[in-house]
């Protein structure tokens, strides 16, 4: 398996795992959308609760040029740690959340 193909698969390990533990509101729904054609993951809650409407995307990863860009993190979890921990280097990892200046104070890829 070529290292990007691996970098799709463990992504969606961990947006898996996290989908897993889905609302605790049976009224708003865990979204998984894979786009491999793209390299776009995210995991969104879709749903209503007390008249109000929940739609927000919470764990969103993208692939791009050969590196995994956590775009966003809505959850408690150490996700950056999570894709290290799987297998993917630091150094491939690109915390995009982050400033483009604050990310050469990082250990993880600047772009």
């Amino acid at each position: 398996m070529d290292r990007i193909n691996q970098y799709r698969e463990i992504v969606k390990q961990v947006l898996l795992s996290y989908a897993e533990i889905g609302s605790p509101d049976p009224d708003v729904e865990t979204q998984i959308l894979f786009d491999t054609e793209r390299d776009h993951y995210q995991l969104m809650n879709v749903g209503w609760k007390n008249q109000r409407r929940i739609y927000g995307c919470f764990l969103h990863i993208d692939i791009k040029d050969g590196k995994v860009w956590l775009q966003h993190n809505g959850t408690e979890g150490e996700v950056a740690e999570e894709l290290i921990n799987l297998g993917i280097p630091k150094q491939d990892i690109v915390i995009g959340f982050h400033s483009p200046f604050k990310r050469q104070f990082t250990d993880y890829a600047v772009n």
